[in-house]
């Protein structure tokens, strides 16, 4: 009797502090925050959501999964209920929902997220629960893809197989063969190239900087000589100016060049006529001089006896004088 009374002090014992202990666990795990209810309705699949999965908003835990359904007004579609934290800045305009996956698991979840510009607010389904927008995954987007994604790779297969067909392998290979003579020609070429900077245009490069010192001399020569004929000019024009102006040498030439034909047609009037006198009188006294020039050619002893009629010496008839007793 005293071992079952001892038994059911235990057993009541550990029944009590199970219910404490629960009764703890509860209190610890309360929930106390307010929960806004929203609804999602997607007609893609939603493969691994699972009731009480997470929901996150920018990647923020705010809530949980309360029930997946199909949904009556459009038919064809999934409709999620999740239940959001009130303090959540999850708007009915400007937020949108997606599915999430947790890495390679497979478990999804769902994210919310805002947009840039304000949409427009979905009518309220039959709960009359405030509904949100749901996109399409990244994952759903590339499934629903996947066949098309499937036909262009075969179809670029196909083209590469012909592509590398037998005829197109010939050509290949007469290809590489002409590229390989290309190589070699730009390899003799670059030689040649090689050999003519070394031979030629390196000396020419290395007489650059006397070129360009006499380049420096004789476009300082230049511009010393540019000077000069500026001065020169200036003084030209101040030179013009002076000849020109008032008083100045083509003035006093002029008048020079007036009295020069003054004084000629003075000279024409009053001293040319004397002249022509002169010249008269000359060439009337060098005809009396021809003919006494020629009268002596003829009689030259008459510059001895002057002009007579007796016979000079030599002449016919000449009689020497007689010395004086």
């Amino acid at each position: 009797m005293e071992n079952k009374s001892h038994a059911m002090a235990a057993g009541t014992f550990v029944l009590a502090l199970a219910v404490l202990l629960a009764g703890v666990a509860l209190w610890l795990t309360r929930d106390r925050h307010e929960y806004q209810l929203y609804e999602l309705s997607t007609s893609d699949t939603i493969s691994g959501l699972q009731n009480q999965a997470t929901v996150r908003y920018k990647g923020v835990a705010v809530g949980k999964v309360t029930d997946i359904t199909f949904d009556d007004v459009q038919k064809g579609n999934v409709l999620i209920r999740i239940a959001v934290d009130s303090k959540a800045p999850v708007s009915t305009t400007g937020t949108y929902a997606m599915l999430g996956y947790q890495g390679v698991t497979g478990i999804a979840h769902i994210q919310l997220d805002d947009v840039t510009e304000p949409m427009a607010e979905l009518p309220h389904g039959a709960s009359d629960l405030p509904r949100l927008p749901m996109k399409s995954s990244p994952l759903s987007v590339l499934a629903d893809q996947g066949m098309t994604i499937l036909s262009k790779v075969d179809e670029a297969t196909k083209r590469i197989n012909q592509l590398l067909g037998d005829e197109n392998q010939e050509r290949f290979s007469s290809l590489l063969g002409n590229l390989s003579d290309a190589a070699g020609n730009v390899s003799a070429v670059t030689r040649a190239m090689n050999t003519t900077l070394r031979e030629q245009v390196v000396p020419a490069v290395q007489e650059f900087p006397g070129l360009a010192q006499d380049a420096r001399k004789a476009m300082q020569a230049m511009e010393r000589a540019g000077n000069e004929a500026g001065a020169l000019a200036q003084d030209v024009r101040t030179m013009a100016v002076a000849i020109q102006g008032p008083g100045g040498a083509l003035e006093q030439i002029t008048a020079s060049t007036q009295g020069i034909a003054r004084a000629a047609d003075r000279f024409d009037r009053a001293t040319l006529p004397g002249i022509s006198q002169a010249a008269s009188d000359v060439s009337s006294a060098a005809r009396r001089m021809g003919s006494a020039a020629a009268g002596i050619g003829d009689n030259p002893q008459s510059l001895l006896y002057g002009v007579s009629g007796k016979p000079g010496p030599g002449e016919p008839g000449f009689v020497a004088p007689q010395p004086a007793p």
